[in-house]
């Protein structure tokens, strides 16, 4: 169980901020999402803003993307040595009522422009989970195309976005260098795996680490959001 302090915002008011740190394409962030619902669903009485970060699991994709199989064989040496992690993953997935279906993907993305699409989801007043849960449905379970703009403005339209506004904004280099800085200050911050959960501004959790230990860190984390509020507004 990974953990680490860090400080709080001076001055914060208003619900605790839980920010997460994860990638559309990983699916331990898939499944964390959930756990992470699940946790906060045990808590009611701790009022929160969940606050979703851009990280990049495979930097090195193209932007425009790249066969599936060939993705294998470069992360993990082989087709047949994934295998394995994703009948484990696959497992995992279904605890939590979501279908991994690995075998479906069949081409391997370049996240920014779904880093983009979540951004301009909150921007719009739309929450961005729903944006990051759509893609990551469309990517998991269904196997859709992330590349290509085709199957993100259709993402869009699904969450609420103008379809056409969005299409025209994926034409263009539009919060491409804010998304990337973000990314890269997760990572300037010592932020390696994902997902990251950061409590408050004071406790992060890494790992998809299960519900009931997720509310447990959002307790703890409330007690010293709540004193350091108290003392910088008091």
């Amino acid at each position: 169980m990974a953990e680490h302090q860090h400080a709080a915002p001076a001055g914060a008011t208003g619900p605790m901020p839980v920010d997460v740190v994860s990638d559309v394409v990983c699916p331990w962030c898939f499944i964390g999402k959930r756990r992470l619902e699940k946790g906060l669903a045990r808590r009611p009485d701790i009022p929160v803003t969940v606050r979703w970060h851009p990280f990049f699991l495979n930097p090195w994709v193209p932007v425009e993307g790249m066969d599936r199989r060939r993705y294998l064989e470069t992360k993990f040496g082989s087709v047949e040595r994934y295998a394995p992690i994703a009948a484990r993953v696959a497992a995992a997935a279904a605890e939590e009522e979501l279908t991994y279906a690995s075998d479906r993907i069949a081409r391997q993305p370049n996240t920014r422009d779904c880093h983009r699409l979540i951004r301009w989801a909150g921007e719009a007043g739309i929450d961005p989970g729903r944006m990051k849960q759509r893609l990551m449905e469309l990517y998991f379970t269904e196997g859709a195309d992330l590349t290509t703009h085709e199957t993100l403005v259709a993402a869009a339209r699904d969450c609420g976005l103008e379809a056409d506004e969005v299409a025209a904004r994926l034409r263009t280099d539009r919060d491409v260098e804010a998304v990337e800085a973000e990314a890269q200050a997760a990572q300037a911050a010592g932020i390696e795996g994902v997902p990251c959960f950061i409590f408050g501004g004071v406790l992060a959790v890494s790992g998809a680490q299960a519900p009931e230990y997720l509310a447990d860190a959002l307790a703890r984390a409330a007690a010293q959001w709540q004193t350091r509020q108290g003392s910088t507004t008091g």
